[in-house]
């Protein structure tokens, strides 16, 4: 439907009205179904959209179970241990250990959110379907009334026209024919008139009398001739002013249905469906949205945990914790004998060489230890960075994994290559262990 259509009914003969008029009443009955058709597709759609969002709520709450039993399962095994003692008291726990009730925390946090999430598509988003199906329904069956009412406006302006064009077909055509019976009077009123200008002394006085009364005759059928095609052609000129502003009329209320009525009918069936159908999608989406920034906070506290996994504020929390097993003992003292108070080394004449030489002897050793400590302290560091850079390498990013703009053949080949495939690991566990023997070798060197 175009805004500048021009329709036009003027047809010379009754048959092209009767095909046309065929035509609307098909095409009006097409609109219909149409219309059927649309409400028909989008109440299956609504019905698609709710048996999806209720297998995904039941989705939903039995992977938010199977956490809870995970949480669950794994919090008994801890409950009677010191360590889960300590996380209700202060919390000052080992990282490692922090680490471990902070992932269980985000099992049951992430088990609780997708508990929320089943219940909202069930009581939420579903219902939210269903209304609009509802809406849809009875949107459709009231523009169903409009269009019939406006249909029977539409018929009943082109009935009307079709029977004022065959009042005007009809006056037109008595028109034509007393218009020519007329002319035929004046031909016949012309001859006679021809005839009576002959002499008169040629004519005896019967025919004399004969044509008079002949054009006494063809006069009077001439006037009534005249005065019924006067009357023929006045009708004939009203019927066809009615035809002509009948005309303009239907071609005004047929533009106005084809332009204005039948987009607002459409409109009346569309009446609040995209805008519904917005708001329960974003109902999903603003959903899904926060159920990720649940998780990211949560991880985020987990992340925060994990960039504390500290070695030494941990061997100090450790031995903490155990005193009794790694506090010092109490220094040994000097224990006289039968009276000998003397409690320091002397350097007396008869021992005094001998502690010389061995005091020479202990500075060179030290000397000699020294140098071999340095090169064993080095060896020792260059080894332990070696072993730190191979625990440490930033081999976690798995981002690659998750572009789904790539093809499965693709991605499943990046996996292969990364630094997760088979091959890489045996070899890098292989060179770690060799590495981790030799430091143990060279610190007991030390």
């Amino acid at each position: 439907l175009v805004g500048n259509t021009q329709f036009s009914f003027a047809f010379t003969d009754v048959s092209g009205y009767v095909l046309l008029l065929s035509e609307i009443r098909a095409q009006l009955v097409e609109q219909q179904k149409c219309l059927e058709q649309q409400t028909e597709m989008r109440v299956q759609l609504l019905q698609d959209l709710q048996d999806f969002f209720r297998k995904k709520s039941e989705i939903e709450m039995e992977y938010s179970r199977n956490l809870e039993k995970l949480a669950e399962r794994f919090m008994a095994k801890t409950r009677s241990t010191k360590d889960h003692q300590q996380y209700k008291k202060d919390q000052n726990l080992l990282s490692p250990v922090n680490c471990w009730y902070l992932l269980l925390n985000q099992v049951r946090r992430e088990s609780k959110d997708h508990a929320t999430l089943s219940d909202i598509y069930l009581n939420n988003v579903i219902m939210r379907f269903m209304q609009i199906s509802e809406d849809s329904t009875r949107m459709f069956k009231k523009s169903k009334e409009i269009a019939f009412q406006l249909h029977e406006d539409l018929m009943k302006v082109l009935n009307e026209l079709y029977t004022v064009m065959k009042t005007y077909h009809m006056y037109h055509a008595e028109s034509i024919s007393a218009e020519s019976k007329l002319k035929e009077a004046e031909k016949q009123e012309e001859k006679q008139i021809g005839r009576s200008g002959d002499p008169v002394f040629h004519i005896r006085l019967e025919e004399r009398h004969q044509r008079r009364s002949s054009v006494k005759k063809i006069e009077k059928m001439k006037e009534k001739r005249q005065a019924k095609y006067s009357e023929n052609k006045l009708k004939s000129i009203k019927a066809r002013n009615e035809y002509l502003l009948t005309l303009e009329a239907t071609n005004a209320s047929v533009f106005k249905y084809y332009i204005h009525d039948l987009s607002d009918l459409i409109d009346c069936c569309d009446l609040g469906y995209h805008a519904s159908l917005n708001r329960a999608l974003r109902t999903y989406l603003s959903a899904e949205y926060n159920l990720e920034t649940s998780r990211h906070e949560g991880l985020d506290i987990i992340e925060n945990a994990v960039d504390s996994l500290e070695p030494r504020s941990d061997k100090q929390r450790f031995m903490e914790m155990y005193p009794t097993a790694f506090c010092p003992p109490m220094k040994f003292e000097f224990q006289s004998h039968m009276g000998d108070e003397v409690c320091q080394v002397t350097a007396q004449q008869p021992v005094q060489a001998e502690l010389m030489l061995r005091y020479q002897q202990l500075q060179s050793r030290l000397a000699t230890l020294k140098i071999e400590n340095e090169e064993v302290k080095k060896t020792t560091e260059a080894t332990l960075q070696t072993i730190q850079d191979m625990v440490t390498i930033e081999d976690y990013d798995v981002s690659e994994c998750f572009q789904h703009s790539r093809s499965t053949e693709s991605v499943k080949s990046t996996v292969s290559e990364t630094y997760l495939s088979k091959p890489s690991i045996a070899k890098r566990r292989a060179n770690q262990q060799e590495t981790e023997q030799f430091y143990f070798m060279v610190c007991w060197l030390l």
